[in-house]
């Protein structure tokens, strides 16, 4: 016997009513159920019941955590104007739920109040330079403050961040000019540190260079000295004297001087006396010369020595 038109329309319509009070809650969200426009439960993520027509969902909160981006603008303590951004990671507390969907209407915009109060109250202490120095003390104040107010609305404060400080763009190219002038200084310092080195090394190297050039003119004039003497000595063997010996040698050096110098067709060549007895007159006046100066010299220190007596 089939069922009257009117039955199955009822049982179609109860049907219905029955599916609408089954729904899901998604993962990371809670649902808040009210029965008759008051507060009935909270349901977690999965397959839910209620009462149909009695209850129903009055919003839904998500549990992930979620990130609200506050820009500021604010003093330093050098009247320097700085723009901030700073980051707020917050979530709803799962044990808090109520408080958080009853109590606050819109947390975004209580966040960014206590926010913009924290960073005008800690960066007008700081110089322009502290603030990018403790940025972090500022992070830390701004989680802190946002903590102690929002816990009472059912939000938990995960990480405060200041992600930008960006001062008025004329600061900006002082600071680099700053920057740059101080890097000349210490490259100029480099720089005249190395010349110093240079310098001291290239003084070092001359001095050696002199002192190894002394010691090959003494050695030179040793050997030169040595070979005379050996010479005076051969000579005197064969009957010769040193006085006849060493005018010989002056006359011999004499002539090879001139060969040398006559070998080279860009010097520039004087001729000295080179009659024969050329070699024994300039031994002669040489001999007398150191004479004359010895007995200039003894004469002198008898002269100091009767001007302390006389004083005495």
């Amino acid at each position: 016997m089939p069922f009257p038109p009117i039955i199955a329309i009822i049982a179609f319509f109860l049907i219905i009513i029955l599916l609408s009070g089954i729904f899901t809650v998604r993962q990371q969200t809670a649902a808040v159920v009210e029965r008759f426009g008051r507060f009935n439960s909270i349901r977690q993520s999965g397959l839910q019941f209620k009462i149909p027509v009695f209850d129903r969902i009055s919003g839904k909160v998500s549990l992930k955590i979620q990130q609200l981006d506050v820009n500021v603008e604010t003093k330093t303590k050098d009247d320097v104007f700085v723009r901030m951004k700073v980051s707020v990671q917050y979530l709803v507390l799962k044990d808090k739920i109520f408080d958080a969907f009853y109590k606050l209407e819109n947390p975004q915009d209580q966040i960014t109040s206590y926010v913009f109060d924290v960073i005008r109250a800690e960066v007008p202490k700081m110089k322009l330079d502290e603030v990018f120095e403790r940025k972090d003390d500022i992070a830390v104040a701004t989680k802190r403050e946002l903590e102690d107010a929002m816990n009472t609305y059912g939000y938990g404060i995960v990480k405060a961040l200041v992600t930008d400080i960006d001062p008025d763009n004329e600061v900006k190219i002082a600071m680099n000019r700053i920057n740059a002038a101080e890097r000349e200084k210490v490259a100029a310092e480099y720089e005249a540190e190395a010349d110093r080195i240079r310098i001291v090394a290239k003084a070092k190297a001359e001095a050696e260079s002199k002192r190894l050039q002394g010691q090959g003119i003494a050695d030179q004039r040793r050997e030169i000295a040595r070979g005379l003497e050996d010479s005076v000595e051969v000579l005197n063997k064969v009957g010769i004297n040193s006085t006849e010996a060493s005018a010989l040698i002056v006359v011999t050096q004499h002539y090879d001087t001139l060969q040398s110098m006559g070998e080279n067709s860009n010097s520039n060549l004087v001729l000295m006396p080179n009659a024969p007895s050329a070699g024994s007159e300039m031994l002669n006046q040489m001999v007398s010369a150191f004479s004359t100066s010895h007995l200039i010299g003894e004469e002198m220190k008898k002269s100091r020595g009767g001007d302390k007596s006389d004083k005495s």
